[in-house]
């Protein structure tokens, strides 16, 4: 940036930093200042960033940002396959530029020279850029004796419809911010430096509620008018990492070396079928999922964090909770005790032509081995959940995510360099 111009830097002055460390636990920044233009000082009457945008994530840690972040109201979901000729060479070198891109966006900096100038006055926003590895990307680049065993393909379901243009690749990106402006330069900035090592395979525009829109904190609604993700597993339990993410010491069965704190993300696009669903009446809709569409509480009674009580009967002798109710059918104790944390964005790409929106969930949940935490559950929900008449599957990936990473390394380097 010229000394003529105004870097989101210089924009944000003195932008707090502070992590997030739970879906729970929002993080929140210092008040940044604005100025007016290079050189002259902080102008009389200068407002500070409201807490909303000057909320930083970092992005060196134990594990990627993007995971355990809270929820952030827009994101985008893009997929890339290695150009013909690139190989782990061509490879290192776009994951150098990409994590260099991620840093400095995520701590509110332009972008280089070439910034765009889109975000220009927003602060950090709770950017976070997260990167994985497709299965295919290890033969792509020498390196199928480093693949994870967890990124074998996923078993083939009966209520899968999956569009191929629109599943998988060889290297995938998540990001998230709470201003749609800063996750847009975020996702050109990306795909810009892509340059002519990766092209695009597929890409997914996503939202959820934005921070600050209700009266106090609360888990988010899906376009069905649901309460999703009151049974994540929440980082203060004591089996959090181990659920969730690659042990810091991973051997042998436990994954690859160069996976340990990293996690596997599998991806699906859900239709919801919007215009059938809202023809059931609410006690149908409640039926279905079991749990009461006003607050989440289960059907059993208590608030939305309640445990439910699958054997619980009512006056007529029938299970309170149905037997193929979504929230009995996905429960961990009905699964073996399988467990992901489920971070999903909603989408809506229009209205077909015969009037149906095309809308519905990016479902994204993460994972210590996909094989005993999406698997299992998905399996259970594919024989017999009431609420598969209402969605379809339209796209599918498994991504492994590594670890994160400590200041002057770059996302991937442990595999890439090893």
């Amino acid at each position: 940036m010229s000394d003529n111009g105004i870097s989101r830097r210089r924009l944000l002055g003195t932008a707090g930093a502070a992590g997030a460390a739970g879906l729970a636990l929002g993080a929140t920044g210092g008040a940044g200042v604005y100025a007016a233009a290079a050189g002259s000082g902080t102008p009389s009457g200068a407002k500070a960033l409201a807490s909303l945008g000057s909320t930083t994530v970092p992005f060196h840690g134990e594990h990627q940002a993007g995971i355990t972040t809270p929820l952030q109201a827009r994101g985008h979901l893009v997929a890339f396959d290695l150009a013909p000729g690139a190989g782990r060479k061509e490879a290192a070198a776009l994951l150098r530029r990409w994590s260099a891109a991620a840093r400095t966006m995520m701590a509110g900096e332009p972008f280089g020279d070439a910034d765009t100038g889109v975000a220009l006055d927003a602060g950090p926003s709770s950017l976070t850029v997260t990167f994985g590895f497709g299965r295919t990307f290890f033969g792509r680049t020498g390196l199928n004796a480093r693949r994870p065993a967890a990124l074998d393909p996923l078993p083939d379901f009966s209520s899968d419809h999956l569009d191929a243009r629109r599943s998988n690749g060889d290297l995938w990106v998540q990001i998230g911010a709470d201003d749609s402006l800063v996750a847009f330069h975020a996702l050109r900035a990306i795909q810009t430096e892509a340059g002519d090592a990766a092209r695009v395979r597929w890409q997914m525009n996503g939202f959820n509620r934005s921070p600050g829109a209700t009266a106090h904190p609360m888990t988010a609604r899906n376009l069905m008018g649901q309460i999703d993700g009151t049974g994540n597993p929440k980082p203060s339990e004591a089996d959090f990492d181990r659920r969730i993410f690659v042990p810091a010491n991973a051997t042998g069965a436990d994954g690859p070396a160069w996976m340990a704190g990293g996690s596997y993300a599998v991806v699906r696009r859900i239709r919801m079928l919007l215009d059938d669903w809202e023809k059931l009446p609410r006690g149908e809709q409640e039926t279905v999922i079991g749990r009461r569409k006003s607050d989440g509480a289960p059907l059993t009674g208590g608030s939305e964090t309640t445990e439910p009580d699958l054997d619980k009967t009512g006056p007529d002798g029938r299970l309170v909770i149905a037997s193929n109710a979504h929230a009995r059918i996905s429960a961990p104790e009905q699964n073996g005790g399988a467990a992901m944390l489920r971070r999903p964005f909603s989408y809506h790409d229009g209205i077909g032509e015969d009037g149906t929106p095309d809308a519905g969930l990016l479902f994204i949940c993460w994972q210590a081995d996909p094989l005993r935490g999406f698997v299992p559950v998905q399996r259970k929900l594919d024989r017999g959940d009431a609420l598969s008449p209402f969605i379809r599957h339209e796209a599918s990936g498994l991504f492994a995510v590594p670890g994160g990473v400590r200041d002057g390394e770059y996302v991937g380097q442990r595999l890439l360099e090893s």
